[in-house]
């Protein structure tokens, strides 16, 4: 059974079509990354399954019934950007008090601790920092044990080492079979946590695969070499380049030929080329391709 089905659905507000005829189906126990630029259409289509809008035409299913119908049941849990906490509750009272709602909640101890927030659990809310704040909120979204587990830019106000404990936490709770869906703007964590990318823009799907798919299908690769001191002048009309960036002394060109223009840096220039590397076109790459596309 798929954990998630969009037939042709659309969503307008006003004369605005912020999704327009989007077809999308994922199945039970996927790890599904959503990308697209603001007003893609991301947010929109969460709403939507959580069944907090209605599509102005086509249809939902999460797990073969209405969102509404699955949500009242359980079956889905939801960590979204805003939402504040009761400042005068302790942690565990919170998270308490929330999974007590669900028919089928999960126990409080293994809540906290798919969270990291067991040492944690007597500060009260008001107390937390903004990363803890939301870690709290996944505990609230994985407190009924739901089967779909839906987040919007789930890590926003997280350090680096606590956005690293998260997706931990994340995919030992989604070995169980659970579905994921999860919005970010970190690009990284798309490519590094999702079994699939599907990327929107305008509210359709542009791409939808692997994320090693979706970077393979676009065309182009980098080249990247010290350059210290040298000028840069003259770096943008070797053949096949397309993009000159440079950062802390190390310069890269973007190019369709990647032979002719490492060729035409060795031959045509007088630059003492140093720790040449080559890259192959990465997620944003693709992401940005595509988007511009769109």
């Amino acid at each position: 059974m798929n954990a998630i089905a969009f037939t042709g659905v659309t969503k307008r507000y006003g004369d605005v079509l912020a999704v327009d005829g989007l077809d999308l189906e994922i199945p039970a126990g996927a790890t599904v990354a959503l990308l697209g630029p603001n007003g893609a259409g991301k947010s929109t289509s969460i709403n939507m399954l959580l069944g907090l809008l209605r599509p102005s035409s086509g249809e939902i299913r999460v797990f073969g019934s209405p969102p509404e119908t699955a949500v009242a049941d359980g079956e889905i849990g939801a960590m979204l950007q805003e939402g504040a906490l009761i400042p005068e509750l302790t942690v565990a009272e919170t998270v308490d008090f929330v999974r007590r709602l669900y028919p089928r909640p999960l126990p409080l101890e293994e809540i906290l601790r798919l969270a990291d927030l067991t040492e944690l659990a007597r500060r009260r809310a008001d107390r937390l920092s903004g990363g803890q704040t939301q870690r709290v909120r996944f505990a609230l979204a994985i407190a009924g044990g739901p089967r779909l587990l839906l987040l919007d830019e789930p890590t926003a106000a997280m350090d680096v080492e606590s956005r690293r404990t998260f997706w931990d936490n994340m995919r030992a709770y989604a070995a169980g079979g659970r579905t994921i869906l999860f919005a970010t703007h970190y690009l990284e964590e798309a490519d590094e946590n999702a079994d699939r990318v599907v990327v929107i823009a305008r509210g359709r799907v542009v791409a939808d695969g692997s994320a090693a798919e979706i970077k393979a299908g676009v065309a182009g690769q980098a080249v990247s070499f010290l350059l210290g001191d040298q000028p840069v002048a003259g770096l943008d009309a070797l053949p096949g380049t397309t993009g000159v960036e440079l950062q802390g002394g190390r310069v890269t060109l973007r190019t369709t030929d990647l032979d002719a223009t490492v060729a035409a840096l060795y031959r045509k220039t007088t630059l003492d080329v140093r720790d040449l590397q080559v890259h192959g076109a990465d997620l944003e790459d693709a992401f940005l391709a595509l988007t511009k596309e769109a």
